[in-house]
């Protein structure tokens, strides 16, 4: 799925448009914060502003209190998922994408096995689950802890092992509007009281995934969830999707079955974060925040529709 001289070719500004639609950017949504967090599968997460000034840009009315109180009550959780990189989840999808994921954990724990000489990683993730369902640790209390069982291995090399084979996600207040806390951490299953799901076939994720970015094209997809191997996916899910190429003839699908009509493109369609001619849109320097939803940066600068501009929903900044 790399090149086609026969399908229809969207500009960079169709791209563009279709980008803002799919990424709620080009009018306000009516969805609830979950709903909406859902859609994007996923918002990252690596500070605590950036999911609440990327839904402040989104959706009608958006109040911090509704994520804040879905991750107090459990609906939505912070966990490294997408390469590598924590985001913001519901419960649900921590469940299924935290195991689609475990793949690319495997392969950047493989970075640390010099550190991890003699260490049983099966033995690790038993310990370091034990240590942290008994009580959220943080990461210097889990390497301590780790190390008792291993002093010759690399401290930090142990914790990061436990990070890639537990579903491991900060636990409140972290991550709340308007409040303080550590980094703290328990497994998915623990704090949400129900076990994770086996790994799913990856086909109902790319659907998602070209739902909320698409027409895109495999190497996107790979690029946006640190995943490899998707072309057999794509391949056979060619049946529901829609073709079309960019301007430099490479492939592009969308998961659309009516790409026509007037308008089509605003509505129902968007491009994927990753491509190199990615398109941007100026941040708004409107609302009291006046900064950048995704990057933090102060308004008025470029950014990638992936970190939309955010205005005020209201209320004090978070700390």
């Amino acid at each position: 799925m790399t090149k086609t001289s026969t399908a229809p070719v969207l500009s960079v500004r169709a791209l563009n448009r279709a980008t803002l639609e799919r990424q709620l950017l080009l009018r306000r949504a009516t969805l609830s914060a979950t709903d909406a967090v859902a859609h994007l599968v996923g918002l990252q997460a690596q500070n605590v502003k950036p999911p609440y000034l990327a839904l402040a840009a989104r959706l009608e009315g958006f109040a911090p209190q509704e994520l804040s109180a879905a991750m107090e009550e459990r609906a939505a959780v912070r966990i490294v998922t997408l390469r590598s990189t924590l985001h913001t989840h519901t419960a649900d999808d921590c469940l299924t994408l935290r195991p689609l994921v475990q793949a690319a954990r495997d392969r950047e724990l493989h970075g640390f096995r010099h550190g991890l000489a003699g260490v049983d990683l099966d033995r690790l993730a038993a310990v370091a689950r034990e240590l942290v369902e008994d009580r959220p640790r943080t990461m210097k209390e889990l390497r301590e802890a780790l190390l008792v069982r291993w002093p010759d291995a690399d401290p930090s090399a142990l914790a990061i092992a436990a990070r890639c084979r537990l579903p491991l996600v900060q636990v409140t207040p972290r991550g709340l509007w308007g409040r303080s806390g550590q980094v703290a951490l328990t497994t998915a299953e623990h704090w949400l009281g129900r076990p994770a799901q086996p790994v799913p076939a990856p086909d109902a994720t790319v659907l998602r995934y070209l739902a909320a970015f698409g027409p895109a094209s495999v190497k996107d997809m790979q690029t946006w969830a640190g995943l490899t191997r998707l072309r057999e996916v794509f391949e056979r899910l060619r049946p529901r999707l829609v073709t079309f190429a960019d301007e430099r003839g490479v492939e592009l699908t969308c998961s659309c079955r009516t790409p026509t009509g007037p308008g089509w493109w605003p509505r129902t369609t968007g491009a994927v974060p990753g491509r190199a001619t990615r398109p941007t849109r100026p941040c708004s320097s409107t609302g009291s925040w006046r900064v950048c939803g995704g990057c933090g940066r102060p308004a008025g600068r470029a950014c990638s529709p992936s970190n939309p501009s955010a205005r005020s929903p209201g209320g004090s900044a978070p700390r």
